[in-house]
């Protein structure tokens, strides 16, 4: 007959093993977390203005990735369970804007100074209206440093925020720090079973 505590230990180790296994291929399958493609997510301070790539809960492979649109209005849905993420986005929607703003305003300097220069007949480059139009472009040249600055970083935050907010990271990241490091099974001396778990600190 077989003890009952032989049985005991024997279903504790299957339960670890398994619930081990299920996690890990969950993890692997279908993350419950928002990523950025590789590149967006090196993008740093005065990074380019392209449209940033991520994933969605719970899919993965490089057909996938989905645009977040130019103010970010396509993540939106995905970060609504998170108030600290929405925020960190609204940022980024309004930095975007200034950084529309901004470009109007460059854009529209260079127009209005080159149709100064042949205004009376002869070439001009330094009436007074010009230099108001330079003095502008200028101003427009330096917003542009203080605008990208951190443009990139709230959209990058706000997928972190998420991150951190989401349910099914948390839960992730409570089994890596509690899974065993190590299994072991093995027999006392009288011939019974015993296991070992193991955590790495």
């Amino acid at each position: 007959m077989i003890e009952f505590s032989r049985v005991c230990r024997y279903f504790l180790l299957f339960g670890l093993t398994t619930a081990g296994t299920i996690a890990t291929a969950q993890a692997q399958t279908a993350p419950a977390t928002i990523r950025l493609s590789p590149e967006d997510q090196e993008r740093g301070q005065y990074g380019a203005q392209r449209n940033f790539f991520f994933l969605p809960p719970g899919k993965t492979g490089e057909d996938n990735y989905l645009s977040a649109g130019f103010f970010g209005q396509k993540l939106r849905p995905y970060l609504k369970s998170s108030p600290t993420a929405l925020t960190e986005l609204d940022k980024y929607s309004r930095q975007k804007t200034l950084y529309l703003i901004d470009r109007g305003v460059l854009l529209s300097s260079v127009i209005f100074y080159g149709t100064q220069v042949f205004k009376d007949g002869e070439a001009q480059y330094l009436r007074g209206t010009q230099q108001v139009a330079i003095g502008a472009a200028a101003v427009s040249l330096v917003a542009t440093l203080f605008i990208n600055r951190h443009t990139n970083d709230y959209l990058k935050q706000a997928v972190d925020n998420y991150n951190t907010d989401s349910p099914g990271a948390r839960h992730g990241a409570l089994w890596q720090r509690l899974r065993p490091a190590g299994v072991d099974l093995g027999a006392t001396a009288q011939g019974q079973p015993t296991l070992g778990l193991r955590w790495q600190l």
